[in-house]
């Protein structure tokens, strides 16, 4: 029997990197998986995956795909795992930036808040929030002031859910990569061939001496959201080849 059979997963930001690796990882362990995004067509087909093309950043399609979680007979994993990063200096950021990541925050609130509640009324669950490794510390070469606030915020989410929904079975956590090679660095340095050149200089970045894959994360995801860790919740998990313990 698989590890996640008969299980249901909503992945939001589950068409590509960290979050898509998260979804073949549940697809392949049994489990049946919603997938959120704004190009759910780029991902293939496949048996207990089911598609919604939704923006969260889009206050009328987080209703819809609230609407949809309400209507479901049960859920029992959630991942938040969409995010955009365009590095850019403090002193340039307009508006628009900075509203670019508040909305996706809001979006993962009121996501959650509807999933939590789905999770109340069945056999409560597990949620892991994606976070960032720059929402705990700066780097001079990636700017990322808004960015940081984002994730900051995703890890003090995860803190305070944990707390006040442990008494409905739900679990809460969150991970913390540092560089993950993924298609978010794409736009970040124009193109994905120019993305895999630039990201070779990151590789000594990290005590373990390599980037991250989107697999590395999916695998502690879950993990997290799997009863091997029953006994785990408010967790920010460093996921990130050692950054946090020092740099080479």
């Amino acid at each position: 029997m698989k590890e996640f059979n008969n299980k249901t997963a909503l992945i939001i930001g589950g068409t590509s990197g960290i979050g898509n690796a998260t979804v073949n990882t549940l697809l392949e362990a049994g489990a049946t998986v919603h997938i959120v995004g704004r190009n759910v067509n780029k991902v293939a087909d496949a048996e207990n995956l089911i598609k919604h093309r939704i923006d969260i950043t889009d206050a009328n399609d987080v209703q819809t795909l609230i609407a949809k979680i309400e209507g479901l007979d049960n859920l029992d994993f959630l991942v938040n795992a969409s995010g955009i990063f365009a590095p850019k200096p403090f002193l340039e950021h307009t508006t628009e930036d900075y509203n670019s990541y508040l909305d996706l925050n809001r979006g993962f609130f009121f996501i959650t808040q509807a999933v939590a509640k789905k999770m109340k009324d069945t056999n409560g669950g597990a949620i892991v929030n994606v976070g960032s490794m720059w929402a705990k510390q700066a780097v001079k070469a990636t700017p990322s002031s808004a960015y940081s606030m984002q994730k900051a915020g995703l890890h003090a989410l995860t803190q305070h859910l944990a707390m006040e929904l442990a008494d409905y079975n739900i679990r809460v956590n969150a991970v913390s990569p540092a560089v993950v090679n993924t298609p978010v660095y794409h736009g970040v340095f124009g193109g994905k061939e120019e993305a895999e050149k630039a990201l070779e200089g990151f590789h000594s970045f990290h005590p373990i001496g390599r980037n991250g894959t989107a697999q590395d994360i999916a695998n502690s995801i879950t993990f997290l959201l799997s009863d091997k860790s029953a006994w785990v919740t408010g967790a920010i998990w460093d996921i990130d080849g050692g950054v946090s313990a020092g740099r080479n």
